[in-house]
């Protein structure tokens, strides 16, 4: 059972990423049973509930092309106007301003022409156009400073309220953790609190 802000905690090696995994479905559990919304993971249409989940990964995967091909990877007829409206949620408007063309702006492969709390918004803003009821999260300020860090968190925390998603949060840090409304500690791939 997860609830609006879970996070999972633990160790590197102690199964956080694994159980991200199960819930996705990119791997199937040896034994019990992961149920989404009460059903059998494995009886559900993995295509269509993938629709409606959204992964932000620790490194952001970002590709040559425009800032626009990289936040609407995936969908279609996204209008300039709700476009607008994720990259406000995403907090990159004052970025996107600033580049010489705005949302066509190109970025180079891997967006190193981006820094790492940028990238990490534009990530957030690709989860935001699917407009999923679940954000899985998977360290996604493990490599960014103190306080991108602490952006990115609000970032995602506040964006889990506005957009009515569930936020689920794979972290090895107990200060960020304490952000949840509910912890899940693991270690050696068992729940131990």
């Amino acid at each position: 059972q997860m609830c609006i802000r879970d996070r999972f905690v633990g160790g590197s090696g102690s199964g956080k990423t694994t159980i991200l995994n199960l819930a996705i479905g990119f791997l199937k559990a040896d034994s019990g049973q992961v149920r989404i919304d009460g059903k059998n993971l494995m009886e559900v249409n993995l295509q269509s509930y993938r629709e409606h989940i959204a992964v932000v990964p620790q490194q952001s995967i970002l590709f040559s092309g425009t800032i626009r091909d990289n936040i609407t990877y995936g969908t279609e007829g996204i209008p300039d106007e709700k476009l607008w409206e994720i990259v406000q949620a995403a907090n990159l408007e004052d970025v996107i301003k600033k580049m010489p063309d705005g949302l066509d702006t190109m970025i180079t492969e891997h967006g190193d022409n981006l820094s790492g709390g940028q990238k990490q918004r534009v990530a957030i803003a690709r989860a935001l156009v699917a407009k999923p009821a679940i954000v899985l999260a998977d360290e996604p300020t493990g490599n960014l400073d103190s306080k991108t860090s602490a952006d990115v968190l609000g970032l995602l925390q506040r964006t889990s309220r506005e957009f009515d998603q569930t936020l689920v949060m794979i972290t090895h840090n107990n200060a960020i953790a304490q952000l949840a409304d509910r912890i899940v500690r693991i270690e050696d791939g068992k729940i131990v609190g």
